[in-house]
């Protein structure tokens, strides 16, 4: 590739980041370090109306949060500033009126109380009203209006709106990289709306001017802008501009394979699809996901690899990726595949990265964790983790070891704590008061000498000991976690159960 790649995510400070939304900036992010390009972040805030306070800080810190870092954007000028459309407004309208002089645009006056009544004419009759061809002819616009009369209305403010004007009987042909060859017709699009009379442009020639002005070489985005395309791809035509190659990543579709993924997806089976917490709803950071977990399970939602690898760094990735091998169709979101991910890092990670993480849940359960040396939280994490999907989980699978049992699983009791149990136990709680060291070795090799020598069975001893240690049937090997919990903790546990069962 000869060309210096320059590609650019380009979101709307309107609410949170959807997944679909990360996958999009990652996909342009890796394309871009693949080829040793930049990676442009530009808000596009031209539609006021709809603007959320909050909303762009979100968007620069989920990306931060996942490691897909812009190269320029908001407060990172790479010298094709400013990076937010609302301080760029100046220059669109030249751009407009430079249509309008080459006769690709035209001044539209209709009223929107007209088009409403246009529209609802149309209705009637079982058609849809379209302003195109057909019917621009018979409109208030500058096509049927003469010279003195638009200049007229120009200087008296009358409100307007510019679009643009498709040249009749023409087809376009595109090539997408993903899709291929794409053929359209131009007589079935509509005019439409570039620049309004408020000074604001629409996002279709904001979206265009900025790009040129950017110099993006490749424009990388959803599916959902395709019908878009064949207008995006005419202005640089009428603007006498070479345009970008053109990518349109195919959609994130529910769970059950129909239909785009949504938030209510999401809050009905009870997965985030936001990044970050927003409002009410969590996001994959506070649900416990590791960023590098979510960069990895989204670049496999509609790229593949060409191979069975699944677990990619961040390089791995850059280097492996290719547009080439992006579907055409809908990438399956599956939540339990997600888990799958976060199991498979938490697994890998050193158990130092996570014994502050784990310090985090323990103060959350009223723990004082800091009573607790990280050599100790480190042991537990040992023995624990592979059970875990999330660092979250730690609590439920190793609350023992920092808090002593006060209610026992009642169908363990029913099973394990029979009539001779109690003098077991308490026999039992003699011999590992003469043990030391107390270290798992040591106590695996009294108990078990123990058992034998007194004609018991292992399943009649070991069972109800885990019981009165742990609460219930659960947990890692037993003598490791009479090791760590010590003698004299192990003996109450003893004590308590002899007491309360």
């Amino acid at each position: 590739m000869n060309q210096t790649v320059r590609v650019r995510f380009a979101p709307s400070p309107t609410g949170p980041l959807h997944i679909g939304g990360v996958r999009t900036a990652l996909f342009n992010y890796l394309f871009a370090k693949k080829h040793g390009g930049s990676f442009l972040l530009r808000i596009e805030d031209t539609d006021q109306n709809r603007f959320v306070p909050g909303a762009e800080e979100y968007i620069v810190e989920s990306l931060e949060w996942l490691g897909i870092p812009f190269d320029e954007g908001p407060g990172r000028d790479g010298g094709f500033g400013p990076y937010r459309q609302s301080e760029r407004k100046h220059l669109y309208s030249a751009y407009a009126q430079q249509l309008v002089e080459t006769s690709w645009a035209y001044y539209a006056f209709d009223t929107p109380e007209e088009l409403d009544g246009l529209r609802m004419a149309s209705e009637a009759e079982g058609k849809t009203f379209t302003y195109n061809w057909e019917t621009r002819e018979g409109l208030k616009n500058s096509l049927t209006l003469d010279q003195e009369e638009v200049a007229a209305l120009l200087k008296q403010g009358a409100p307007y709106a510019i679009r643009f004007q498709w040249p009749l009987d023409t087809v376009i042909t595109l090539k997408d990289l993903i899709r291929g060859e794409i053929r359209i017709d131009g007589n079935t699009l509509d005019d439409k709306v570039l620049f309004k009379s408020d000074g604001m442009p629409t996002y279709h020639l904001a979206n265009i001017v900025d790009d040129h002005l950017m110099e993006i070489s490749h424009v990388i985005r959803g599916e959902e802008w395709l019908p878009s395309l064949a207008l995006h791809f005419q202005l640089y035509k009428a603007f006498g501009w070479e345009p970008p190659q053109f990518a349109h990543l195919p959609l994130i579709m529910k769970p059950q394979g129909k239909g785009k993924l949504s938030k209510r997806d999401g809050e009905k089976m009870g997965f985030p699809v936001f990044p970050l917490q927003w409002q009410d709803s969590p996001g994959y950071r506070e649900s416990g996901y590791f960023p590098e977990t979510v960069v990895n399970f989204l670049a496999l939602l509609g790229w593949n690899p060409g191979t069975e690898q699944e677990l990619f760094s961040r390089e791995e990735l850059v280097q492996a990726f290719d547009l080439d091998r992006v579907q055409k169709s809908g990438a399956r979101f599956d939540p339990e595949k997600n888990k799958w991910y976060n199991h498979q890092y938490l697994q890998a990670k050193p158990i130092s990265d996570l014994v502050p993480l784990f310090r985090t849940v323990l103060t959350g359960h009223g723990v004082e964790a800091d009573s607790f040396s990280d050599a100790y939280l480190a042991q537990v994490v040992g023995l624990i983790r592979d059970r875990a999907s999330f660092v979250h989980e730690f609590w439920g699978l190793g609350s023992y070891f920092f808090q002593a049992p006060t209610e026992f699983d009642p169908k363990a009791v029913s099973k394990q704590w029979k009539e001779g149990t109690p003098e077991l136990m308490r026999s039992l709680a003699a011999e590992l008061t003469a043990i030391t060291p107390f270290t798992a070795a040591d106590i695996e090799k009294a108990v078990t000498g123990w058992i034998q020598n007194n004609g018991l069975s292992f399943g009649q001893v070991m069972p109800p000991l885990r019981l009165v240690l742990v609460g219930a049937l659960q947990g890692p090997h037993l003598y490791e976690i009479m090791e760590l919990i010590g003698k004299e903790q192990t003996l109450t546990r003893i004590q308590y159960a002899l007491e309360s069962l």
